[in-house]
């Protein structure tokens, strides 16, 4: 654990907590498709970032990369498309509750491709917290069998947005070994941006006209949960210990699903809060092994 900055890290995990909290509200309060509300959030993000990028060397950063280091970096930002597609999808089509939840059992699927694929060693209790946590995602989605086929799609596309993530955030822990937070995120968004544009075009998705409205909340995506929330949560997760780690991912389901009930009117059925409450306890003991 490194020395800690002149801003305390807990107040960085506290604002990129609760500013991620606020995506699903502004993706449900959108009418605009799915995929272009990613490439606009991500394009708003990458746009507002680069003059920081420029201004902090992140050009002779990339310069001193590998071409290995630097096609791992296109990766990871086509992994990030497919999260951010997948997972607003997701949000569509299923409940609030089940989507953010689902989403966020990516330390589930990181301890797993960590034990198979790194080889790194996995304790008895990770994988009590994995089938924990799994057991939830089962109750969460057989309480979402009776809300139609769309929402178990919605759990599904929830499912392989975690997936993308755990690859997202394994990918991310190597190469941010050699890179600034900003010369890696801002490449990593630019790379995303452009997938997902091109995915827009490819599928026949609408990339214009929006009224100002969808704007202001494509915009908002990208200062909120975006940049206050992503990039300042992995900017404080670099300077604290694990427990504090595992502790922050849970907020952002929480305050997602409370956001949800406050402003959308959207309570999850008991068998569904059954469900994340266990998925969410799974999160926290494969988290804080």
């Amino acid at each position: 654990m490194e020395k800690k900055p002149r801003v305390p890290p807990y107040i960085g995990i506290l604002v990129g907590v609760s500013a991620v909290s606020t995506a699903s509200l502004l993706i449900r309060l959108s009418s605009a498709p799915a995929l272009a509300i990613a490439a606009y959030r991500l394009l708003f993000a990458t746009i507002i970032l680069l003059p920081f990028f420029l201004i902090t060397g992140g050009m002779r950063e990339l310069r001193a990369l590998s071409l290995r280091g630097f096609l791992v970096l296109i990766g990871v930002g086509l992994v990030l498309a497919a999260h951010f597609g997948s997972w607003i999808t997701s949000l569509k089509v299923t409940s609030v509750a089940s989507s953010v939840i689902l989403v966020n059992v990516a330390p589930i699927f990181v301890a797993v491709l960590s034990h198979f694929y790194l080889k790194e060693r996995t304790t008895r209790r990770v994988w009590l917290g994995i089938l924990t946590a799994f057991s939830g995602a089962a109750i969460i989605a057989l309480g979402d069998l009776g809300r139609g086929e769309d929402s178990l799609l919605g759990d599904l596309l929830a499912v392989v947005g975690a997936v993308m993530l755990s690859l997202y955030l394994l990918a991310g822990r190597r190469i941010r070994q050699k890179l600034g937070l900003l010369a890696y995120v801002t490449p990593v968004y630019a790379v995303s941006a452009l997938t997902l544009f091109f995915s827009c075009v490819s599928t026949g998705v609408p990339l214009a006209p929006y009224p100002q409205e969808e704007i202001v909340l494509f915009l908002a995506l990208a200062v909120v949960p975006m940049i206050f929330g992503h990039t300042v949560y992995n900017w404080a997760l670099k300077y604290v210990g694990a427990p504090i780690v595992s502790v922050s991912l849970l907020g952002e389901p929480v305050g997602a699903i409370l956001l949800a009930a406050l402003f959308l009117r959207e309570m999850p059925a008991s068998i569904a809060a059954f469900g994340g409450v266990l998925t969410l306890l799974g999160i926290y003991v494969t988290a804080s092994s």
